[in-house]
């Protein structure tokens, strides 16, 4: 520990020196205090509401379809994307010279049918009030024939957490009933708080995420993989789940000699879950407190389910795209800040009545608007940035990160020169807060930057307001950070000015239950984007700092993701 914040400090001390050179003046923490950069004051006053709007309302029209990959959306999506690039004086970031890397992914809309039998006895599930299911193998046609239901309770392996679900008991050729998130440990010695020492308590970890739960049941073996949705411990309610889930899915196109996944990967309501459990002479709740127990063994539930599912495929040549701020210093324009946000969304559903358009609006039109009106302001920011500011916009966030999943994979520069990863998802909508958010606080020196930054606005920085909804795991930069490139993804604050101390916990949850992954997420006449132009005026600063400062920025000690950064750099030293 204390050669590290050695190390630390040697390198701020150089990051510091550097950063007076380019005539900036870094803090103590290596950060750009706004009052005295008026050059990048000027461009950060670039950023503006009228700006933002102009960008969303092009981007979340009903024109474009609701930028679905693979189709009219994305056509529109990226044709205005590269255009606006090319409008803002950016290089094309593809060093094939072109704007655009391509992503092979496989569409499949399926026609699924499931049911449960105990007995002798089938029953049919009703889709999709009862379940939404469809096979990540991406195949014409997959059945699952009478496999034995296991509940595994949370399908967690965790060593680091001394927790297996799975206690060595085969599962192979079952179909796996999971809970969502991740289990709840108490605290023995204070009943009424999570132990911090599991699983982050109330934050979710990885291993509650549904990406997580299908792939160790592939890695267990399973046939199939069935989640028990809650909204609570989900994060979203069930209407989520259909509505992403029930028409075309896509999925990265595989390798040759990739692990199959499971045959069928499969939400089911919690009342039909309920069902279930009390058709094998069990309680849901009963299990589920089971579940949180160390020396849980998985539990036969003494029904078997049997999958049909019929699917449409087709190829489709997604696209990224991105652009290129090429930095000012001759060695350090090989090194890379990259800014991200996903441009596609949910689409159009024909079967709806009335509109059938999800138009994303928030989700992520706003982040993506964002993106572009920071590519003006590092493009007017003097002297320019001595590192590359490569600006990706990724498609497939919505299906499972697979935009930002492929080209962490598929790297156009190398993710050892890559100092940082600033990800936006979405802005704030309803004004100027007193405070900032960061999801996953306590992971990188970039946090650092941001608290100067932020203190120039007169503004503190807090960590996630809904750390137990796993917004870590669920947007681009977690497959950057996956590979070690240290990542910061900011969320609005919560206390709003001139409002009451309810308000911005009222909001969030107002979006969540009403329009998130709805086709009501459209522009709404009462938005006030003075608080997402201030955010956006910290990302420019954190990003500017980190294009010129001599050390890189580093994961802080106790991440999952420092040993892998510590491993790359290493190879390439």
């Amino acid at each position: 520990m204390k050669h590290d914040n050695l190390v630390r400090l040697r390198s701020l001390m150089m990051s510091h020196i550097a950063f007076g050179l380019c005539a900036a003046v870094l803090l103590a923490c290596g950060g750009m205090a706004r009052g005295e950069s008026p050059e990048l004051r000027a461009a950060g006053d670039s950023i503006r509401p009228d700006d933002l709007l102009r960008h969303i309302k092009v981007l979340a029209s009903d024109e474009f379809e609701g930028r679905a990959p693979g189709g009219v959306g994305e056509e529109k999506t990226v044709g205005y994307l590269v255009e606006q690039f090319k409008r803002l004086g950016l290089k094309p970031g593809n060093p094939d010279g072109s704007f655009i890397q391509k992503v092979p992914m496989i569409g499949s809309t399926a026609s699924t049918e499931c049911w449960f039998s105990k007995g002798g006895a089938s029953e049919a599930l009703q889709f999709p009030q009862d379940f939404v299911a469809w096979s990540p193998r991406f195949e014409p046609s997959t059945e699952v024939q009478d496999s034995e239901l296991v509940f595994v309770g949370y399908g967690v392996v965790a060593p680091e957490y001394g927790w297996d679900d799975y206690k060595g008991v085969d599962v192979r050729g079952k179909t796996l009933v999971m809970l969502v998130n991740d289990p709840p440990v108490m605290d023995l010695q204070d009943p009424t708080k999570l132990d911090e020492k599991k699983f982050k308590a109330k934050a979710m970890t990885y291993y509650g995420r549904w990406t997580y739960k299908y792939e160790i049941a592939a890695e267990k073996g399973a046939a199939a993989a069935i989640i028990i949705h809650e909204t609570g411990p989900a994060g979203y309610p069930y209407f989520v789940v259909v509505n992403s889930w029930s028409r075309e899915n896509f999925g990265l196109k595989p390798a040759p000699g990739q692990r199959a996944p499971v045959s069928a990967a499969a939400w089911i309501s919690t009342e039909r879950a309920k069902k279930l459990f009390a058709d094998s002479g069990r309680d849901l709740e009963a299990m589920k407190k089971e579940a949180v127990r160390p020396d849980f063994r998985p539990v036969s539930l003494g029904v078997k389910a049997r999958f049909k599912m019929r699917s449409t495929l087709r190829e489709v040549e997604s696209r990224n795209v991105i652009g290129l701020l090429e930095g000012s210093d001759p060695k350090l324009k090989r090194e890379y800040v990259v800014l991200t946000a996903h441009w596609d969304h949910l689409g159009k559903n024909g079967t709806l009545q009335g509109d059938q358009i999800f138009n994303g609006a928030v989700d992520n039109a706003s982040g993506t608007a964002a993106l572009l009106e920071l590519v003006e302001a590092f493009g007017l920011a003097t002297p320019k940035p001595r590192r590359s500011v490569l600006f990706l916009s990724v498609t497939g966030e919505e299906q499972g990160l697979l935009g930002a999943k492929y080209y962490a994979e598929h790297p156009l520069y190398s993710l050892g020169k890559t100092v940082a990863n600033l990800n936006i998802d979405g802005v704030n909508q309803w004004g100027k807060t007193r405070d900032i958010s960061i999801i996953g606080r306590g992971s990188s020196s970039l946090e650092d930057l941001l608290e100067t930054a932020a203190k120039e606005q007169g503004r503190v920085v807090k960590a996630d307001a809904e750390p137990e909804k796993g917004f870590y795991y669920r947007s681009d930069h977690f497959e950057f950070a996956k590979m070690g490139v240290p990542a910061l993804y900011l969320d609005e604050g919560t206390d709003y000015v001139g409002q009451g101390a309810e308000f911005g916990m009222k909001k969030r949850k107002e979006y969540t239950e009403k329009d998130y992954h709805k086709v009501s997420d459209e522009l709404k006449p009462d938005w006030d984007f003075g608080g997402a132009v201030e955010d956006m005026k910290l990302l420019l600063e954190v990003g500017y700092a980190a294009a010129n400062m001599s050390a890189y920025p580093e994961w802080k000690p106790g991440s999952e993701f420092k040993a892998r950064r510590e491993e790359m750099l290493r190879r390439q030293r």
